[in-house]
């Protein structure tokens, strides 16, 4: 599911790039196939809750990976919105620059690839470093939607597509947040401590 979800991140972003409607549709037509692994793997975690009645580190793991599960649901679900905007893009004949794009997707896919890694190899420390790109892209998508705004001021004729613009970084923006809640799973199983709401101390030990 994990290598699903990243690949239909990094096609998304290839369509975007090379206003590729057909393979922006094909990740839309994909999406059913993440909606069906994350049913089965739903029902797989609750037999294992029922019958095996799982403690300590394997209770840390299946607990991890029901969350996981849905966030990669999620992360389909984003590279699915990024295609849409890709084709609506493509229909407008939209020709603006991608600005802060390109370096959004680049950070969005290391740090996705690096935290199915982390969980893959229970490795905390790649997991950490998940965390402290996040900063990193929150700020990219708030000079995006200013450079976006801008340009819309300057020609009103681009409006629609300066808006698919802001609706694909902001997808890109949740792809990394919920890399990152996936990167928090993985310190939870290996180090069975919760770090959501103590994301400050993981950033400051990383400096």
């Amino acid at each position: 599911m994990g290598s699903i979800a990243e690949d239909a991140v990094g096609s998304a972003i290839k369509a975007l790039i090379s206003n590729d409607t057909s393979l922006a549709k094909k990740i839309i037509d994909g999406d059913e196939r993440i909606n069906t692994l994350e049913m089965e793997i739903d029902n797989s975690i609750v037999d294992l809750l029922a019958l095996q009645q799982p403690v300590a580190t394997d209770l840390r793991l299946i607990l991890a990976a029901q969350k996981i599960n849905n966030d990669l649901e999620r992360i389909g679900d984003h590279a699915v919105n990024i295609a849409e905007s890709v084709v609506a893009l493509v229909r407008t004949q939209f020709s603006a620059p991608l600005l802060e794009l390109p370096k959004m997707a680049e950070i969005a896919q290391t740090m996705l690839r690096n935290a199915l890694d982390a969980f893959i190899h229970r490795d905390s420390t790649l997991g950490k470093s998940v965390l402290v790109q996040d900063n990193v892209i929150d700020d990219l998508n708030r000079v995006m939607i200013q450079e976006v705004v801008k340009l819309m001021k300057g020609d009103l004729e681009i409006i629609d597509g300066g808006l698919d613009l802001i609706r694909v970084s902001r997808n890109l923006e949740r792809i990394a947040d919920l890399a990152t809640n996936i990167a928090e799973e993985v310190i939870f199983i290996t180090e069975a401590r919760v770090v959501k709401h103590h994301a400050e101390e993981v950033h400051s030990k990383q400096k």
